[in-house]
């Protein structure tokens, strides 16, 4: 969710005592590099709730507002829903770099979105039904293989 104010005053949120080089690296790794072409860049209006932004762009700010904090761990929690194939790729190649010594929790209804997961904890009516990786779950969990078939057509060549 956005704050109103600026896009800066947003961020800060994250990290109070952030320069403007710290918000840019966050942008950067948030994919949220739209910010330089708003009028203003950082002094930019986000307007309550960031309706003045698509929901990819809503997400990506705040994305980018969670880095600011630079914590040792992070819970994206559906987080890339509202994004295209392409730029949730580019997000999650970047987030790998930009959040190596920290540990990472996606909950995501997008296989795309954890195929290179260290781990994958399969749910299914609040159960678990599988744990492993990506690879290993094509193997052996039936429930996990179903989503994979339905969501993963045509989907490979946009990794």
């Amino acid at each position: 969710m956005a704050f109103s104010g600026t896009v800066a005053h947003n961020l800060l949120y994250g990290n109070p005592k952030a320069g403007q080089e710290e918000m840019y690296e966050a942008l950067s790794t948030a994919q949220a590099g739209f910010v330089d072409d708003l009028p203003g860049g950082l002094s930019a209006q986000v307007a309550q709730g960031g309706s003045n932004f698509s929901g990819g762009q809503k997400q990506r700010l705040a994305i980018a507002r969670a880095l600011m904090k630079k914590a040792s761990l992070y819970i994206f929690d559906d987080s890339f829903s509202a994004l295209d194939f392409k730029t949730d790729a580019a997000l999650r190649r970047a987030l790998e770099a930009g959040t190596r010594d920290s540990a990472v929790l996606i909950i995501a209804q997008h296989i795309s979105t954890i195929l290179k997961a260290e781990q994958i904890i399969v749910l299914e009516d609040g159960k678990i039904v599988g744990t492993g990786t990506h690879e290993s779950l094509m193997k052996t969990c039936p429930v996990y293989q179903d989503i994979a078939k339905s969501q993963m057509k045509g989907e490979e060549s946009h990794e």
